[in-house]
């Protein structure tokens, strides 16, 4: 298969509209986590790289600036139309180099192609505001502008998704972009690049620079000249990130995952709450920033939604993600595999009762993939290491409580604020708790996961910083705003000074 999708052996960088050799020819192997075979090697870029990739940016940032924005959103509609033209070949490439089963892999080039056309549409909008002025003859208004070169670095779980939130109203707003990719999915900034190119954007409005994030992404961080990052990954990772930016009074996005619950309370359709719980707890294997992780369910229903989960988890089927039968794929890696398989003796440690799973799945139908079996574990309390940290893998745990009040709380109580969701028929319910649930998503009688591109995406506490990807908060990021005065008067006004 991987002959069939990828012709490569190499990658190089993507910089001022050419595929060029690294500074140094050192590179990292691509490996499929569904078989552990190679797909190609990545490469391993320096501060050099990322020097040559940012004087090409602020040179094309200039010119690209000056372009009118409904201009620069028709190279955004034809990013879309390419995108959407190639939606079966970058699905089944984001299926071989990150897992994800391939029904996943289309949705997420299609979250791609909507943020493309959404963007373009703000082109003819970039909204500014005209006010009334304090003087006579005197014309006030402000207006988005561009921040100058940016950079964003991606993770490898949605390595086109979050590129293309990121990216998208970046470009649209006249900005140049510096894009470092997860290493593990570095097949996805390949194939942008090519529909970049393809689609007319001038060259170094986009460049692509691989590598790892102790040397390309503090390169990036570190580098005066990129006025924006834009950050998805660990809460470590991020906070290292806001503090060197805070010194370089360098504008920063963050997003850095979640500890999402989906509260199941004694009146809810459990039939639903258990498909919705499913999809969000096991789907991706649970590799999604808004994953469920926690079932917060009221005592009286317990057993009930027990049985009915453990029933539904039996018709989970797992394998190659391109193997259109499979409904769960593998782990992104075996460092990933080994972080759960530490959790499920945290769990046990601490006097979770494993109910399900609980293992890594090795035979030969896995061959040298890194599987991990739907785990469920049950009669957790609040505080338990398994209910408090990100355990990034198809890891749940049940947590009984005795009414709404103390569902919102359980679920409060975490160092996280991303998605969270309520299966309740009662209205009263459902507007206390929409209300009260603190982070930054909140679903309804649905899962944890999935995110419409027009509305924000982001959290609460240790997921972010305040910042938002997707919808129109994006253009926050990477805009600035301008205050604009026009005094037609033909004398000195003095503001409030003039002013009787």
């Amino acid at each position: 298969m991987s002959n069939v999708l990828v012709t490569e052996e190499k990658l190089s960088n993507f910089i001022n509209g050419e595929w060029v050799s690294v500074t140094r020819q050192e590179y990292a192997p691509v490996m499929n986590p569904a078989n552990g075979d190679k797909i190609l090697d990545v490469p391993l870029s320096t501060k050099e790289d990322v020097d040559r990739a940012v004087e090409a940016a602020k040179k094309a940032q200039k010119e690209w600036a000056l372009v009118p924005a409904p201009q620069r959103a028709e190279i955004l509609f034809q990013v879309g139309y390419l995108m959407k033209e190639r939606k079966e070949h970058l699905s089944q490439i984001l299926t071989m180099e990150n897992g994800k089963v391939l029904e996943e892999a289309r949705g997420e080039v299609q979250e791609g192609i909507d943020m493309a056309f959404y963007m373009a549409g703000e082109g003819r909008r970039l909204f500014g505001h005209t006010t009334p002025a304090e003087l006579k003859d005197k014309y006030a208004m402000s207006q988005r502008v561009p921040v100058g070169v940016v950079g964003i670095i991606t993770p490898w779980n949605f390595p086109i998704a979050i590129a293309t939130w990121k990216s998208f109203p970046a470009i649209v707003a006249g900005n140049a972009v510096i894009w470092k990719p997860a290493t593990e999915t570095p097949m996805m900034a390949y194939e942008m690049a090519k529909i970049f190119e393809e689609a007319g954007l001038p060259k170094g409005v986009v460049n692509v620079v691989f590598g790892s994030g102790s040397e390309v992404g503090d390169a990036m961080v570190e580098h005066r000249d990129i006025r924006v990052i834009s950050f998805t990954g660990s809460n470590d990772v991020g906070r290292s990130i806001a503090s060197k930016c805070g010194q370089m009074l360098k504008k920063v996005s963050l997003e850095m995952g979640g500890k999402n619950a989906v509260i199941v309370m004694d009146d809810a359709d459990l039939d639903l709450a258990v498909q919705g719980i499913v999809w969000s707890a096991f789907g991706t294997s649970g590799q999604r920033c808004t994953a469920c992780s926690r079932v917060i369910v009221h005592e009286d229903i317990k057993e009930r939604l027990e049985e009915r989960l453990l029933a539904e988890m039996e018709n989970i089927t797992i394998g190659d993600g391109l193997d259109e039968t499979n409904q769960m794929g593998p782990i992104i890696n075996e460092a990933g595999l080994r972080k759960i398989e530490k959790y499920m003796q945290v769990g046990q440690e601490e006097g979770a009762k494993l109910l399900a799973g609980g293992y890594s799945l090795k035979d030969e139908k896995f061959g040298k993939g890194f599987y991990f079996a739907p785990t469920v574990f049950t009669n957790v309390t609040p505080d338990m290491r398994v209910a408090q940290e990100e355990i990034f893998g198809p890891v749940l745990s049940i947590i009984p409580v005795s009414s709404l009040d103390e569902a919102i709380e359980v679920n409060n109580n975490v160092a996280y604020g991303l998605s969270s969701s309520v299966f309740t028929q009662d209205v009263n319910k459902v507007f206390k708790a929409q209300r009260d649930l603190d982070t930054g998503i909140v679903y309804v009688n649905a899962g944890t996961t999935g995110a419409e591109i027009h509305l924000p995406f982001g959290g609460t506490k240790g997921t972010g910083n305040g910042h938002r990807d997707s919808g129109q908060a994006a253009l926050d990021v990477f805009t600035e705003w301008k205050a604009v005065y026009v005094d037609f008067s033909g004398k000195l006004q003095r503001a409030q000074i003039d002013v009787e």
